[in-house]
């Protein structure tokens, strides 16, 4: 699966002069390549630098528009910009795909075989008239994608996982492991960091629960959030994270970074999968383990999926206060149990009461997100983790906030709801003292 242009570099054919194709696909193709050559022979460090970087991109425009008009090359009833752009998305971008990755309020594309491009926008899938020419155009496309990345994507390495250099995450996998062709997701983060009135102008919090979130983050919890895929985990995560002081050092660990902290000391880890010999992969858990000799003041992994929840519990339960993370989960009380099961399955010799015990000594705070019907993400349920000393608690955990859906309530659309906790919980209230505040504040009942 040689890249678009290795293949154009192997022919010089001059475009077609007649026009005769109904579509203009054979003339297009053939202006492609005579412009993709002399790209190729005059400026071809330009094209590479072109990949991500918005000021190169626009000198290749200029580029492009002037060997165009030189040479008189058009298409009937495309105009010259059109002509243009389309020679740069095939060259420079991601072809017909980019002006989607381009679009901020895209949030996810979905490429299923060539001939079909879903996109997310405001949490709704909507299908696109966009399509490739062929199974090889994506396959192509999917080149130019992970090539930069060091990745590769062939029948010996049928799937891939990979970042762009903005941060979207890219998934692809190609038959014969996928029986509708070559199959392609992007999913689209924020460029920069979004802070929690953001939260509460989607609807995903209310001001009351951000407050609640940032004294939370302040008085150092460890919170661990989570959802589903796509429940916008992942965003909560890092407009937490960007709550926390600027003197606290952060080190994140993810599988590809996502991340937005707008702080000023932030040291950013990512995972690296084996090589094509099946070695030389770096797992989560070696730099969680790496991460501690680094003195951080918080601890950040983008997901907890396996082993490293031992690490992670060993962690919190020594002075890593603040810390949080992900995990994939349809409740608070699933997401425990989770954790639970991936600390068991580690191969560390730990009894199942110990395990029960340190989570609930490790985890001060829970927050379940979900996208509801309608697309919108919701925060449905913050709950403080229990833990009576000198023995087990009846209830692992008090919910402060949550949303009632329509139907459990009677409001349409549904309502945030603030709950009384009942008792106290230790280890939280001595937290929030250390920092000079009150949670007894938080604790009382009523509508929101």
């Amino acid at each position: 699966m040689g890249s678009l242009l290795e293949r154009l570099d192997e022919t010089n054919a001059e475009p077609p002069r007649d026009g005769t194709d109904a579509n203009g696909e054979a003339l297009m193709e053939s202006i492609l390549r005579r412009v993709q050559n002399r790209l190729l022979a005059d400026c071809a460090e330009l094209v590479t630098g072109a990949r991500g970087n918005p000021r190169k991109r626009k000198q290749l425009r200029s580029v492009i528009l002037q060997m165009i008009v030189k040479d008189g090359l058009k298409i009937p009833g495309m105009p010259r910009e059109s002509l243009v752009e389309a020679i740069v998305q095939e060259t420079a971008g991601f072809g017909p795909i980019d002006p989607f990755i381009l679009d901020q309020g895209v949030s996810e594309i979905m490429v299923n075989g060539s001939g079909q491009v879903y996109v997310e926008r405001s949490g709704a899938l909507e299908l696109t008239d966009v399509t490739f020419r062929d199974d090889e155009h994506l396959l192509e496309v999917i080149g130019r994608i992970v090539a930069p990345l060091g990745r590769r994507l062939d029948r010996a390495s049928p799937y891939v996982d990979a970042r762009l250099p903005d941060g979207s995450r890219v998934n692809a996998i190609i038959p014969p492991l996928s029986l509708t062709g070559p199959v392609l997701t992007v999913r689209k983060f924020p460029g920069k960091a979004v802070a929690l009135q953001h939260l509460v102008c989607l609807g995903t919090i209310t001001p009351e629960m951000a407050s609640f979130l940032n004294s939370c983050v302040r008085a150092r919890l460890n919170i661990i959030i989570s959802g589903g895929t796509g429940s916008g985990k992942t965003t909560t995560l890092g407009t937490l994270c960007s709550a926390a002081s600027p003197c606290d050092r952060i080190i994140t660990i993810e599988d590809a970074a996502e991340l937005r902290i707008d702080l000023p000391h932030v040291i950013n880890l990512e995972s690296r999968p084996p090589n094509i010999e099946g070695k030389g992969s770096v797992t989560i858990r070696s730099l969680l383990r790496n991460a501690l000799r680094m003195r951080p003041d918080r601890i950040i992994i983008g997901e907890v999926r396996g082993a490293e929840a031992f690490d992670l519990l060993q962690a919190l339960n020594t002075g890593h206060m603040g810390s949080m993370s992900t995990v994939h989960a349809n409740s608070v009380i699933d997401a425990m149990r989770r954790l639970e099961n991936m600390v068991l399955s580690s191969g560390e010799s730990v009894p199942h009461e110990v395990v029960e015990e340190d989570l609930k000594s490790a985890i001060d705070l829970m927050i379940q997100q979900e996208r509801t019907p309608d697309g919108l993400r919701k925060v449905t349920d913050i709950s403080l983790v229990t833990r009576v000393n000198g023995g087990k608690s009846r209830k692992p955990v008090h919910r402060v906030f949550s949303w009632e859906p329509e139907g459990a309530c009677g409001v349409p659309g549904g309502r945030f709801v603030r709950h009384t906790v009942a008792g106290r919980i230790p280890q939280v209230t001595a937290k929030f003292r250390l920092c000079g505040m009150n949670i007894e504040n938080w604790l009382g009942g009523g509508d929101l």
